[in-house]
């Protein structure tokens, strides 16, 4: 008879190809891990709405929810499950937040795959998986508030569309984007000018550049 898997994991992301690859690597790799998929948000919900799991993988760049909003209703509901954080963006971006808002682990798609399997059997065995550099900036920004940056002031929301400012994106863009109107994106550009001090897109745009944010 097979070997009936220990865990049961879902994995979120709304590009299948990395879905499939990912689950390949965890089901060859570890041998006792069940994985399951979902490509939205809604999808995800239902899942664990539905099913019991051991662990969520979770990408932040889903098309019908911003991410860090998503983890935050997860852990409000199951805050006893395991989410790793699956990001295209690198931790500077988002690590710190998604770490406080209460995720296990925080790895890129740039990682590889060794490192990805170390993360998930982490998690799975009711540990963290934080990266030193990610270490670093967790215990700066918990131990002295006094060197907080102009961005750790803002919202999740604010913060998202700074870095898409700083990106290059246009406000029409970034409503098209996060399904949002662009009146309510201006308004949310506005305010984060005015919590960091900045008069300009090319002020923020600097700024991010300078703190290593965007390329």
């Amino acid at each position: 008879m097979p070997k009936m898997p220990r865990y049961k994991v879902l994995l979120v992301d709304d590009h299948a190809v990395v879905r499939h690859g990912l689950r390949a690597v965890l089901e060859e790799e570890m041998g006792d891990v069940e994985v399951q998929e979902a490509g939205t948000a809604r999808e995800g919900l239902e899942h664990l709405r539905q099913n019991s799991y051991d662990a969520l993988i979770l990408d932040i760049g889903l098309p019908d929810r911003n991410g860090l909003d998503l983890l935050k209703s997860i852990h409000s509901e199951w805050p006893k499950l395991p989410v790793l954080i699956l990001s295209m963006f690198d931790e500077s971006q988002y690590g710190v937040r998604m770490i406080k808002a209460g995720a296990a682990g925080y790895v890129t798609k740039a990682s590889a795959p060794d490192k990805f399997v170390v993360a998930v059997r982490k998690i799975l065995s009711g540990g963290r998986y934080i990266s030193q550099s990610l270490g670093e900036r967790l215990a700066a920004n918990l131990s002295d508030h006094s060197d907080e940056e102009p961005y750790d002031v803002l919202s999740d929301r604010e913060y998202q569309i700074f870095l898409m400012i700083a990106s290059g994106k246009t406000v029409s863009e970034i409503a098209n984007e996060l399904c949002l109107s662009v009146k309510t994106v201006s308004t949310h550009r506005s305010h984060v000018l005015q919590k960091t001090n900045m008069k300009t897109n090319a002020e923020l745009t600097h700024y991010a550049f300078f703190k290593g944010l965007v390329q």
